[in-house]
């Protein structure tokens, strides 16, 4: 039976910024996976009259959406990622992606490694000493700004205010008051404004004063013989700033958290680094940056026994997937040695995240340099961990860390 939905906009307002009613605490928010489970196995297709919009949680579910962009597309409005690859449909968005993936290719990436390790060193080298910092502002932060900063061709003095301006981005309302959706939309419109502004000039210098970086090879190329929009450059110099720095920085810390909770992890892939890629694997399925990914249905559509109607927000929990029991062994164990491991942390299909290959070798030489370095690492402070407040991220806003050389 089809369930009538609110207008688009208001929609989108609720499933996409205000969290699910079950996650609400912050206890749930830093270890929502039990809720994902109940939900998984007793609502697994629902619709939420609170935020107007389905929820899917089982992994054949989810990875059926993501694989289906004619039947769930990528198009929505009124976002700060309005007009970039993110929210653009094929075919536009395969000649795109087609375009941008020479700055991701395995050659241009491996080409980074040693810049990425020299950051990563140099970082280290700044908290060696006082043997505490936290991982976030200290480490995980900086170096997938720099590094994306660098990319792009950004001046190194700006790098403070580009995190300061992608994190607004990726935050979600406190609670759903319409007060604090309009402090965090107003917040929101103004990081947005800020970062164009800032990426506009950038733009304009690169247009007489060609260098080797992004934003000159995004500008002198050509989809079917016409150069790209002013307003496709900004919208893709946003999201390559915003989900470049946000999902590395949440994976690496991620990685440290559970390696934390979990000596046992620790001590395994410290004995053996070629284990690394596992762990960076294993925990992108298990505590996964990304929690979700919004679709809209481009036709009735039935989906787990509901009937969906065109046009309604569908909100694909990949968190939830990661540990469907029909997909994973043991999907509540965190394992190294796990064999199969096709999760949906960077999502699936078109869509699949384009920076993915460097988030990889950002936090595979991180984890690797901090394994190398410390003989043991582990939280300190004692303080009750700060979730982001975003509905889609998992992560922390802090997480201070002791180690031993």
């Amino acid at each position: 039976m089809a369930i009538e939905r609110k207008t688009a906009s208001t929609a989108e307002r609720y499933a996409n910024l205000i969290p699910m009613k079950e996650l609400r605490s912050t206890a749930d928010q830093l270890f929502p996976f039990s809720i994902y489970h109940t939900l998984r196995q007793e609502t697994p297709v629902r619709y939420d009259e609170s935020r107007s919009c389905w929820d899917v949680f089982r992994y054949e579910d989810v990875h059926y959406i993501l694989k289906n962009p004619k039947l769930f597309s990528s198009e929505r409005g009124g976002g700060n990622l309005q007009g970039s690859i993110l929210t653009m449909d094929p075919p536009r968005h395969t000649k795109m992606r087609n375009l941008v993936n020479k700055a991701f290719t395995p050659k241009a990436v491996k080409d980074l490694t040693k810049r990425i390790e020299d950051v990563t060193l140099y970082l280290i080298d700044q908290v060696k000493e006082k043997g505490t910092m936290d991982l976030v502002h200290d480490l995980a932060g900086p170096l997938p700004v720099i590094i994306i900063a660098e990319l792009l061709g950004v001046p190194a003095k700006d790098r403070e205010l580009f995190k300061t301006y992608s994190d607004i981005l990726v935050a979600g309302a406190e609670d759903d008051s319409d007060e604090s959706f309009q402090i965090m939309t107003q917040k929101r419109r103004e990081g947005s404004g800020f970062l164009k502004g800032y990426f506009k000039r950038i733009i304009e210098e690169r247009k007489t004063s060609p260098e080797d970086d992004l934003i000159s090879l995004l500008l002198a190329a050509e989809i079917d013989g016409e150069k790209l929009t002013e307003e496709e450059l900004l919208a893709f110099c946003v999201l390559l700033l915003v989900a470049g720095n946000e999902t590395t920085t949440n994976l690496i810390t991620n990685a440290v958290r559970y390696m934390t909770e979990d000596e046992s992890i620790q001590e395994q892939a410290r004995a053996n680094l070629s284990l690394v890629p596992n762990l960076v694997e294993e925990t992108l399925r298990f505590y996964p940056p990304i929690q979700a990914i919004g679709r809209v249905a481009k036709e009735d559509i039935e989906i787990g026994g509901q009937m969906i109607q065109k046009g309604s927000q569908v909100v694909s929990w990949v968190a939830a997937a990661n540990r469907d029991e029909q997909k994973f062994e043991e999907p509540d164990r965190f394992l190294l040695d796990r064999r199969s491991n096709p999760h949906l942390g960077f999502g699936f299909g078109i869509h699949f995240c384009l920076g993915a290959p460097l988030a990889r070798q950002e936090a595979a030489v991180v984890l690797s340099t901090l394994l190398s370095a410390f003989s043991k690492i582990e939280r300190v402070g004692g303080e009750t961990l700060e979730p982001i407040q975003s509905p889609f991220v998992f992560g922390v806003k802090r997480f201070p860390v002791g180690f031993t050389v």
